[in-house]
Order: structure tokens, then sequence, then C-alpha cells
């Protein structure tokens, strides 16, 4: 399998603190895989280099064998990459439906080419196929402010996957989720991942849920890659233990 997502030595300094000290990973097409590590290992600081929030003190971010150190994160989402926040993105005045149609787009064209559009952009067809296949046809004329936190999360990871992106970085889907929407949000995301060939990485607290769901997973501590692999593999990793338990 092709890499969709190349990731060379990036490093990270906060004046003389290294949060992500040469970090390299890929995602290869069709993966689902999983990072995890203690709060403050760099997850999120890494995430947020690959996504244009933060430039990189070095390293090198490629997608489909192209460099993207750098770009936007409006640039990013024009080439195919989405993401989710810890902090949901919907807007709560506005119906499921609306909501997705807005995520699809952020795939298409500027703010003035939207302005002068089909007010849908003709997504109305494609927000109803999502709306679907993440199970939320009965709630697909509601606000999203009205739905419970397990839907709003369904429906955040749906407007990630608006557009037909090449790459998804989920943070901490599972996160708030009671157990019985979090059987229903990894269902649909292995469904996604089955079905469509769709490529993410997940940042996720919750070890069940990431071990469930990644076929690979890369462990990070204190701004390194501690391990990497499989999930029965890390889980079974002695310096993985420590990490988390300590000697």
């Amino acid at each position: 399998m092709s890499a969709v997502l190349e990731v060379t030595n990036i490093k990270k300094n906060f004046g003389g603190i290294s949060a992500v000290d040469g970090v390299s990973f890929d995602v290869r097409e069709g993966e689902i895989l999983g990072l995890i590590g203690p709060n403050g290992c760099g997850k999120s600081t890494l995430f947020n280099c690959i996504l244009g929030q933060l430039t990189p003190s070095s390293g090198e971010v490629k997608l489909d064998g192209k460099t993207v150190t750098g770009l936007r994160p409006s640039e990013l989402n024009k080439l195919g990459v989405s993401r989710t926040f810890q902090l949901l993105q919907v807007f709560p005045k506005l119906s499921v439906r609306e909501n997705l149609i807005l995520a699809g787009q952020e795939h298409q064209g500027n703010m003035a080419s939207r302005l002068v559009g089909r007010s849908d952009a003709g997504l109305t067809g494609a927000a109803d196929q999502m709306i679907g296949f993440f199970k939320l046809d009965h709630l697909a004329a509601e606000p999203a402010g009205g739905l419970s936190y397990g839907q709003q999360k369904l429906l955040d990871a749906a407007m990630a996957f608006m557009g037909g992106p090449r790459l998804v970085l989920l943070d901490e889907p599972a996160g708030g989720v009671n157990p019985s929407m979090l059987a229903d949000l990894k269902d649909r995301l292995v469904a996604i991942n089955r079905e469509k060939n769709a490529t993410f990485v997940v940042i996720e607290h919750n070890m069940e849920f990431v071990m469930s769901l990644c076929s690979r997973v890369m462990v990070m501590a204190e701004g390194k890659v501690l391990a990497m692999g499989r999930p029965d593999e890390v889980r079974k990793n002695p310096a993985v233990i420590e990490a988390y338990l300590g000697h």
C-alpha cells in the first residue's frame, strides 16, 4: 500500500522545550492509525504541526508524495485533509443537514465562489448520503444544538468525511461519549474505512476503543515515538506499560 501521509523527523520547540522531538511515521492508504500516549507527550502538538496550526521547527510532512510542510489549514483542506478537534465544531443553530453541507463547502472554492454559487453548493445529496451512513436520518432537519453529546460526536465525525477527503485526523472522537453511542461511533468508523477505503489517524485516550479500531498503533512519550505496531504488540510492550504506569 502507498503512503498517503509521510512525516519525517518532525520537531517542534517552544523556547528550550522540545514538545515534539524527531517524530517519523507514515499512514498507508486505507489504514486506521492510532496515536496514543500519556498527557503532555506531544500528540496534539504533532497533529497541529501536520495540519498547519503550528509550523514545525524542522522536519518534513508529505501528502501523497508532495511536500506540504508549513501549508495553512485552508490549503491542506483543499488538498483533501480534514480533521476534528477535541472540542465539538458543530454549528448548534444549523440543522444536521446544513452542518454537513457547510463542511462539504470547505473543500470547494473560496468564500467569494460560495456567495455567488448555489446555496447548498450542490451538496444536499452528498449530505443526505452521509446522514444515512452515520444513521442520523431521524435527526436530519433537527438543530445540531438539540442533539445529545454522543449524537453531536457522530455528526462531527460525519462532517470530517464530507467531500471524500484523502486523509482525516480525528482528535479524541471517543471523549465523553457514553458506551452505547461509542459502539455506534466505532461501527460507523469501521464501516467508512471498509466501504470507502477511508484513511485516518485517531488520537485517543480510550485504550479499548483505539485498540479495537486501529490496525496499527503509535505510542508517544516525552515528544518521541516510543513504540509502533499492531495493537496486540503495543499492548504487551514493557516500555509502553512503563510509560503509562511507571516502574
